[in-house]
Formats: structure tokens, C-alpha cells, sequence
């Protein structure tokens, strides 16, 4: 079937995608990475392979893999197998610990676990005992290795029609509070995801994308999927490094990038940065975490191509975004509701707030999560209703929509400081600080305050050579803020702690400011 009419269905899989581009484009270059390039004819065959394995091997639709490695060939292969012998994905984290990993195999109700070799030396060295069959990619030394567990050259799985609810992947949350809870996907979502991309994300056959955040991640999987089902070519990086993807980038004519803001921020930041010739980028997105204004900025002023900015949770519901290069006097903002999503604000006691008035972010639209997995009482905690009984998904954001239907994101709402009665939020403080010119990133916790219950902290990472001191920055600071806003410390760091997807981890910074004692 031509890739035209597969689009045109209510329900396709992404597999089939890459096998109508291997029948009408056979020779296109689909997946790279540092060893090897595969052309379509190549992957889509490479991925048969995969599917027959695990149908020979006793996977059944419905069942599940786990997958825990960085990005490679093998890796997209695995992806792509499972998902066309009916098979749901699980990707995990390599940064999790051993215990994580094995609560979330024992989790996902996985049938196989592929990894490599690090994520094997790590298992091992923690003691954790195989609990199903590991394929080693990579090289990896563990069961049996990918090319050996193949299926030979030229097999062919048995079709698998896909079922209405039938489960796309399960990706697990980071756990930063808390255990990591395994978010479910559809076909239906992904496929829908696809559609609308076709017509608004710019890919197509000529699109080449650079992936230089995780697989196991849902950021990563919203570049990736539409590349590879509208023709595309991906170019994977196992680790982000700022000098090696600039050189990709330029080296291969990349039309699309994913990144997050840090990413952004450390590779504006290169003094080499304005010498690579990146006049083939086309679009850059970004998600999973603030994008500063100003950062937009730089990235427009100095990066060719557009640059779109995802608001939304991997659980779904709504998103928002916002076309930074064509609303320059937005870029405060993360955009509006896309069409067809439902956003609204409400209030601690679950009523709607008026345009204009601060409340908790939550969303409908047709990329929602069937729920979280075997946790239906967390489902439940993540849910909102309106009069109608229409379903949204609660955020944990506390944000504003302006008179001209733009968001704008206040903070976490359990990041919310409460200072005598007075609620403070950090983004504010963040903002004012951003605007020092020694100021690389910063963030702002509350702490414990014996006097006002919490109190303001931020901890501020210096460009190299700056010539202040923290006691001044925060004066600095606080002359520009209200009486209520004003920081009660301020902390050097050399760097900000995050999450592997680039999210800074604000618990580390409360836990770790003055060993959580509470300030007078």
C-alpha cells in the first residue's frame, strides 16, 4: 500500500509506514548511526527479522519488550520489530539504577529484555538476578547476542491486524517522585500523532533528523516516529555531545531537530557555534522543559529555520504550542492550544478560572493515555472532569492565558513557594536572574522557613570568568523584586542537577541546601 493511501486510514501501524517506503523507495537512506546507514529496503527487511524472532521465540500480540541501551540501528530495529509482530514497547532508562530497572521489567510484564553493554555491566554489578531472557545489542555479553537471536536472512513474520486499544509502548515516568509509573499509549494516539504531524511538522521524504535525546523517552519519540512514517531519514546519536552535533548536522544537511533547552543552551554557547553551516535546518522543536525567552531569541537570531515549542505532557491530554518565528512577542509564552486540544485552568477546588486568573493546567484531546499501567488509582489521581463528564488530565502546572489565548506557565504547582501567606513563584525569580549577564541557568527551590513556613533559595550557575560573588548577586536580585519575592540565599554551582532528559531535579536542590535544615 502507498504511503498516501495508509495515511488516509483512521488506524495504521508505524510499521507499515517503513514497509510502503521500502517498496517505492527502496534505496532511501532510513536509519544512521556511528556504525552503519540502512536503507529502507535494508531497515524494513532488518526489522522482519525482529518481528519472525519474536514470534518464533513465543510473543504473542499484547505481550511486551523491554529495551535499555543507547540509540543505535539495533535499537530502532527492536522498536520497529515489536511494534510489527503486535508487540508493545517498553523503554527504559539506562540512567535508572538496577533496582528501578527491575521494578520496571517486573512492571511492564516484559517477555525479553534487549540492552547494552552498560546497562548489562550495571545489572550485574547490582546483583540483579535475570528474571526473563536478555539479547545483548551492541556487543553486549548476555544470553545471546542481537545477531545471533535474529531470525534468518529473509524470514517474513505472520501479519498481526491491529486490535482497537491495542498498546503502542509503555513509557515509565522518570521517578523523581516517586516509583516510575508506566505511561500507556495506543496505536490510536500514535497514529493520530503521525496524522497530524503529516500536515503541520514539515516532514516528509526529504527530511533528515538528528535524535540526540534518549529513545526510551516520549520528547525523542515525537521526532522519530514521523520521520521514519512520512520517508524520512534519522540520524542517531548514542550521546549528546554539543561539538559532535554540529558536525552531524552540517555533515548530513539535517532538516528537523528535537532538543531540549539545555541542549539549546550548550550548544549556543560554543564559541564555534556561528562557523558550522546549518542553513539546511528547516525546523527545530523543543519540549520537557522551560525555553527561556530569551534563549528563543538567540535561537532565532542565530539558528536558520523555524522553531516550535511543545507544551504537553507524555501522558497526553492537551498541548500547546507556540511557532516562536512567527510570534516574536510571544516568546514568554508557550503558544496556544493545538487543534483540537481542550486547555483549561482550575482551581484547588477543581473549578474553572476565568481568563486572565491563575489555575492548574489540564487537557483533552485525542492523544490522551489510556492510563497509567496496573496503577488505576494513580489513573484516577491524574484526572479532572467537567460538568459534561468529559475526560482531562491534570498537569501539575499552574499557568495564565492571556486576552489573546497564549499560555503562559507560572511553575510547578508542588513547586510553588508559600512564603507568610504570600505565593511566590520561582519562574518569576528565575526570569530576573536569567537577566544578569554572568548568569548561565539558575533555578529556585522553596525551603523550610521557621518564620514564614518557606522562603526562597536559588542556586546559579556562573559563566566562566564573571566577576561576582553570590551575597552580591543576590542584593542584585532582590532590589528588583518585591518584598515577598526576595531570596532569602543564593548558591554557587558548577552545574544544576537534571534528569537525563535535561529536567532540572529540584528535590536534589531542596534536599541538599544546608542538609534541609530549616532557616530562621
Amino acid at each position: 500500500m502507498q504511503i498516501a493511501s495508509l495515511l488516509d486510514q483512521p488506524l495504521g501501524n508505524l510499521a507499515d509506514c517503513v514497509r510502503a517506503h521500502a517498496n517505492a523507495r527502496p534505496a532511501h537512506p532510513a536509519v544512521i548511526d556511528d556504525r552503519a546507514s540502512l536503507s529502507y529496503r535494508e531497515f524494513d527487511e532488518l526489522v522482519d527479522r525482529v518481528a519472525a524472532a519474536l514470534q518464533r521465540d513465543g510473543l504473542q500480540p499484547g505481550d511486551a519488550l523491554a529495551i535499555c541501551a543507547a540509540a543505535s540501528i539495533e535499537y530502532a530495529a527492536v522498536f520497529l520489530g515489536g511494534l510489527r509482530a503486535g508487540v508493545a514497547i517498553a523503554p527504559l532508562a539506562p540512567s535508572s539504577t538496577p533496582q528501578a530497572l527491575a521494578g520496571m521489567i517486573a512492571d511492564s510484564d516484559a517477555r525479553l529484555l534487549f540492552v547494552d553493554a552498560p546497562v548489562l555491566d550495571a545489572l550485574q554489578g547490582a546483583g540483579i538476578e535475570a528474571t526473563v531472557p536478555r539479547i545483548g545489542l551492541g556487543g553486549a555479553q548476555t544470553g545471546k547476542a542481537f545477531a545471533d537471536w535474529l531470525a534468518p536472512a529473509g524470514s517474513r513474520p505472520r501479519e498481526t491486524p491491529l486490535r482497537e486499544g491495542q498498546v503502542f509502548n509503555i513509557i515509565y515516568s522518570s521517578g523523581t517522585t516517586g516509583a516510575p509509573k508506566g505511561i500507556v499509549h495506543d496505536h490510536a494516539l500514535r497514529w493520530n500523532q503521525i496524522r497530524r504531524t503529516h500536515e503541520s511538522g514539515g516532514y516528509g521524504p526529504d527530511a533528515v533528523t538528528l535524535i540526540a535525546t534518549p529513545l526510551y523517552s516520549n520528547t525523542t519519540l515525537v521526532s522519530f516516529i514521523p520521520t521514519l512514517a512520512l520517508g524520512g531519514t534519522v540520524v542517531l546519536m548514542p550521546k549528546f555531545d554539543a561539538q559532535r552535533y554540529l558536525e552531524l548536522a552540517e555533515r548530513h544537511r539535517v532538516t528537523h531537530a528535537m532538543l531540549v533547552p539545555v541542549q539549546y543552551q550548550r550548544l549556543l554557547a560554543r564559541e564555534d557555534f556561528d562557523r558550522y553551516d546549518l542553513s539546511s535546518f528547516r525546523m527545530k522543536f523543543s519540549t520537557s522543559a522551560p525555553l527561556s525567552a530569551a534563549l528563543k531569541a538567540d535561537i532565532l537570531r542565530r539558528w536558520p529555520g523555524g522553531l516550535v515549542e511543545y507544551y504537553g505532557m507524555t501522558e497526553g491530554g492537551g498541548s500547546c504550542v507556540l511557532a516562536a518565528h512567527e510570534f516574536p512577542d510571544k516568546l514568554h509564552t508557550v503558544g496556544k492550544p493545538m487543534e483540537g486540544h481542550d486547555i483549561r485552568l482550575i482551581d484547588d477546588d477543581g473549578n474553572e478560572v476565568p481568563v486572565g486568573q491563575i489555575g492548574e493546567v489540564v487537557g483533552h484531546s485525542n492523544t490522551i493515555m489510556a492510563g497509567y499501567h496496573k496503577q488505576p488509582d494513580k489513573t484516577a489521581a491524574a484526572e479532572w472532569y467537567d460538568a459534561t463528564g468529559k475526560r482531562f488530565i491534570r498537569t501539575g502546572d499552574v499557568g495564565r492565558f492571556d486576552e489573546d489565548g497564549f499560555l503562559t506557565l507560572m511553575d510547578r504547582k508542588k513547586d510553588m513557594i508559600i512564603s507568610g501567606g504570600f505565593n511566590i513563584y520561582p519562574s518569576d525569580l528565575e526570569a530576573v536572574l536569567q537577566q544578569h549577564a554572568d548568569v548561565v541557568e539558575c533555578a529556585v527551590v522553596g525551603v523550610p522557613s521557621q518564620s514564614w513556613g518557606e522562603t526562597p533559595v536559588a542556586f546559579v550557575v556562573l559563566r566562566e570568568g564573571a566577576d561576582v560573588d553570590a551575597e552580591a548577586l543576590r542584593e542584585w536580585v532582590n532590589a528588583q523584586v518585591g518584598k515577598t519575592q526576595r531570596l532569602a540565599a543564593l548558591e554557587l554551582c558548577a552545574q544544576l542537577p537534571r534528569s537525563a532528559i535535561g529536567k532540572v531535579l529540584k528535590r536534589e536542590l531542596r534536599d541538599g541546601f544546608r542538609g534541609g535544615k530549616a532557616m530562621a
